[in-house]
Formats: C-alpha cells, structure tokens, sequence
C-alpha cells in the first residue's frame, strides 16, 4: 500500500499561507479570503478518504462562486483590462483555468470508466457461482481498468507541477489595492486548487493491491476466522476506499475457503463496491459543478481581452 500524501502534506510544498487582506478590502474579496481560509482549515485535517476530497471539491466550487462575483465587479474589469497584458494576468486567468478544465475533463473520463467496470463487476458476480473460475476473469477486467485510469491520471498529475510552480513563483507587484487583493486571491486560489486536484488525483492512482504469499496468508488465515476487511485495525483506517475494493477482489481469488467463506467474501465484495459506486458519483457530480465554474472564470478572461 502506497504511503498516503494528504493534501497538507501537498500545500507545504506549496507554501499555502492563511491570506488576511486589508480591512478597507472590498467585501467581495473579503469573502473570497473567507472561502480560501476555509479550505484551508479544511485541508489541514483532511485525509485521502473519498468523503474528504468531496468535501474539498464542493468548497473549492464555493471558492469558485465567490471569485465570479469578484470578476464581476465594475471596479475589477476596468483594473483587470488596463492590465490583461501581463503575465500574471494570462497566468491566473487564461492558462490556469484552461489547465483545471483539462484536468477535470480527464479526471472525469477516468472516474466514469470506472463506474462502468464496476458496473460490469457488480453484474458479474450476481451471477457467479461460488468456485466458479470466471472469478478471475472478472477481476482481470477490473484490474485492466484500474490500470487504465491510472495511467490517465498520472498525465493529470505531471500536469499539475509546472503549473503550481510557476504560479508559486509570482511576485506580488506594486498595484492598485483593489487590483493587488485580486491577483493576491487569484494566486491563493489557483495554489489551492492545484493542492485538492493533487490529493485527488492521488487517491484514484493509487497503487494496485497485489497478493504477496506471506500477506495474504495472514489474510486467509483471519478470512477464516470471519474477519474480511483487514489484517488489523489500523491498516483498516490508512486504507482508502479503492484499497478496499482490491483486498475484497484478491481475497475472492484464494480458492481455499470453504463455500461459506467464499459466499460470505462475494458479499463483502460487492458491498465493497457498492460504496465506491456512490462515492464515485459524488465525486463526479462536484468535478461538473467546479467545471462550471472553471468556465465562467476562463470566459471572463477571454471577454476582458476582446474587448
């Protein structure tokens, strides 16, 4: 099992900071500072659950939210379009957005090629028998599927270093205060995007469980003894949801098991993947509403500079 790299873990590298602007700022902006503050007290305990990243996503799309209205103050478009030549301005809001909306394209072919394996998956063992060899042939279809969408996500993944270190690296220029607490919330949104997209992006690649004689065993050892999810408890809570799928696949692979074992660890299974079902629809639900928002955002910039 791969070691787990939060999304604070991430923002250390970062250097996310907690932003406090002036209090003369525009109530807009404060709101935004509001939002960001949030996340990242958010962030600090969150883990790589699929229940925390979803909850990421939906105040990231809050975020998100918050910075349209901003966008859309008179007093932002008239400063933002006086400077829609500089760098920092097709940084923050051209190149970024256009490589979130990428991202979030990708990551949701992934997650929906998913769904339908486990859709197939789920299928499959409804009508398997217990001792039936096509057990394996299941779990292979499941396992290519895996691999595929690691594969996905791991270009998503290097597409996210450039991109948070060149942002990382802006200098806060000599500007108007209202202009200055707008590309200072801009910065801090796109480095906190890119920190959530990393844990997330995390969690679906994680590492394919795979039986190792000695491990797994254990695991049969305690399957007999009527305990199927873990070799203890405290792996039991380092492990995320796909990790559990996988254990509950392998272990319907070790044909050693009596015939009420193996009944008992198709169960196991499918509820197993009944979960990650869910929890993949939540997850694909708020990456549709962030892209909405991921939109509005680029169309805001590609308005500024037509005109």
């Amino acid at each position: 099992m791969m070691k787990k790299t939060t999304i604070a873990a991430f923002s250390s590298k970062a250097s996310i900071r907690s932003i406090s602007l002036p209090a003369r700022s525009h109530p807009t902006t404060l709101r935004v500072e509001e939002e960001l503050n949030k996340i990242k007290s958010w962030e600090a305990s969150s883990s790589s659950k699929v229940e925390t990243i979803g909850v990421g996503l939906l105040g990231l799309s809050e975020l998100y939210r918050c910075i349209e209205e901003l966008l859309n103050l008179p007093l932002t478009q008239q400063l933002l379009a006086q400077h829609q030549h500089q760098k920092w301005f097709n940084d923050l809001l051209l190149e970024s957005s256009l490589m979130y909306l990428d991202i979030c394209g990708n990551t949701r072919d992934a997650i929906l090629l998913m769904q339908e394996t486990i859709q197939e998956l789920q299928s499959g063992l409804r009508r398997i028998k217990v001792g039936d060899l096509s057990i394996e042939s299941i779990v292979t279809t499941y396992n290519c599927s895996r691999r595929k969408m690691r594969k996905e996500i791991a270009r998503s993944l290097a597409s996210l270093k450039p991109l948070g270190n060149e942002i990382e690296a802006f200098p806060m220029l000599n500007l108007d205060h209202h202009l200055s607490a707008v590309v200072r919330v801009l910065n801090e949104t796109s480095l906190i995007t890119s920190s959530i997209f990393h844990s997330f992006l995390l969690f679906l690649s994680v590492p394919m469980l795979k039986p190792k004689p000695s491990r797994w065993s254990l695991v049969s050892k305690l399957v007999q003894k009527g305990v199927h999810e873990l070799a203890s408890k405290d792996q039991h809570e380092n492990m995320n949801e796909l990790e559990g799928v996988d254990l509950a696949l392998n272990s319907l692979l070790m044909h050693n098991s009596s015939k009420d074992i193996q009944t008992q660890k198709i169960k196991s299974a499918q509820i197993k993947l009944d979960a990650l079902d869910v929890s993949l629809k939540g997850l694909e639900n708020g990456l549709e509403c962030l892209f909405r928002h991921l939109i509005q955002t680029r169309v805001f910039g590609l308005n500024i500079i037509s005109q």
